[in-house]
């Protein structure tokens, strides 16, 4: 069957987790990423302290070995501080359709591999920088992460309660939502501008500028309709209403509800036998004395009864589910979303399956995790250099 991606040419610079997510994608419905890394001992490591712990780099290494996010793609490593290594690297271009990375504004410049000098050498390339802030702008050479991200786009400030301060929702908005798949999205528009132009192009992508997109909804209420934003806790859709929260039940674990339909609501009251609610879902007035006794209810039966009594009531009421046990639900077994991968080393172990299901073109694992520059002597030898070549350069450090 021929994968939807077949034949797409990635060189994948990206290195940390939202840019190599963005290419993961690609590669799971059938391009050909090839990640470019960075040789050991080439140049200091990034890490998040700082730090020059050799052990603690290790460490990161190999659980960067076995992550998900490196499947479905090749590894070559090169020294592209090297002249040499940089020659080898433009050869790719010559070939490549894409090329991804996730450094800070001007860092590509001076390397030589930013579009200006790519696309002087291949017209068709399209790039793209996966950057906090972007290349434009007073916060572009700012450091940060998604955490930070989240608050200068304006979603940290609306999650948590009213009492509270704000909830970080892991780093799943900015640097997978805003960042990694927006990354996706972007290349696969400039693959279909460029069938018709002929032309690649560059993507200046802004994981903060992403986090904005993604409250288009929010903004567009506070433009357009008239109203002020609301205060956190007090958004319908973050707390602020008692058709949308979340319940403890009797055994400390906790039940969603999403019933912002009138029938829903509705369904949802009868389950819980407090009827006399159906006329008041909006009632601003009348939030809180609902929200306790549906509190309340909830705590009368454990999480998983609730479910089997109201799941099919049509009351949008669904378990919160801890990542085991979400691995082990029936209905995500039954998509496919867990996967038991085979790996060479590491043997058999469980990954994230492939989304989105495409019927006629799937996407699918077909490769393990690439090991840091386990291609590195395939690729060499694609572009025709001999053995004895690579082993110079790899004595000399160029590539690994």
């Amino acid at each position: 069957m021929t994968e939807a991606l077949q034949g797409l040419r990635v060189l994948d610079l990206a290195r940390l987790g939202p840019g190599m997510y963005g290419s993961m994608l690609l590669a799971d419905f059938g391009a050909d990423v090839l990640m470019v890394e960075i040789p050991p001992g080439a140049v200091p490591r990034f890490d998040a302290q700082g730090g020059g712990d050799p052990e603690a780099a290790a460490q990161a290494e190999r659980q960067i070995a076995t992550n998900a996010f490196r499947r479905n793609k090749r590894s070559i490593a090169i020294n592209l501080r090297e002249p040499e290594g940089l020659e080898l690297f433009y050869r790719l271009v010559d070939e490549a359709d894409v090329v991804l990375d996730g450094f800070r504004p001007g860092v590509t410049e001076r390397l030589g591999i930013d579009y200006a000098t790519l696309s002087a050498r291949n017209p068709r390339i399209i790039t793209g920088t996966l950057s906090g802030y972007g290349r434009t702008g007073p916060y572009a050479q700012m450091a940060g992460h998604d955490i930070n991200y989240i608050s200068i786009g304006g979603a940290l400030g609306m999650i948590g309660g009213a009492d509270g301060k704000p909830v970080m929702p892991l780093n799943l908005v900015a640097d997978f939502g805003g960042g990694g798949l927006l990354l996706a999205f972007a290349v696969l528009l400039a693959v279909q501008a460029r069938e018709r132009s002929g032309r690649g192009q560059d993507i200046d992508l802004a994981m903060s500028d992403g986090v904005t997109s993604l409250l288009s909804m929010q903004i567009s209420r506070m433009f357009n309709v008239g109203k002020p934003p609301p205060s956190r806790g007090e958004h319908p859709l973050g707390g602020g209403r008692c058709f949308y929260n979340v319940y403890q039940c009797a055994d400390g674990k906790w039940i969603s509800v999403g019933a912002i339909e009138a029938y829903f609501f509705e369904a949802l009251c009868r389950g819980l036998g407090h009827e006399e609610f159906i006329p008041h879902q909006h009632d601003d007035d009348r939030q809180q004395e609902m929200m306790d006794a549906f509190a309340a209810t909830f705590l009368t039966r454990p999480r998983d009864e609730w479910f089997a009594v109201l799941g099919e009531a049509d009351a949008c009421l669904t378990p919160v589910l801890d990542l085991d046990e979400m691995a082990a639900d029936p209905h995500v077994r039954e998509r496919g979303l867990v996967e038991t991968i085979e790996d060479p080393e590491a043997g058999m172990v469980e990954q994230v399956g492939v989304a989105p299901r495409l019927l006629g073109t799937p996407g699918e694992v077909r490769l393990p995790s690439a090991r840091l520059g386990e291609h590195t002597d395939d690729v060499l030898g694609s572009l025709g250099l001999e053995a004895a070549r690579i082993a110079e350069l790899r004595g000399r450090g160029v590539v690994a």
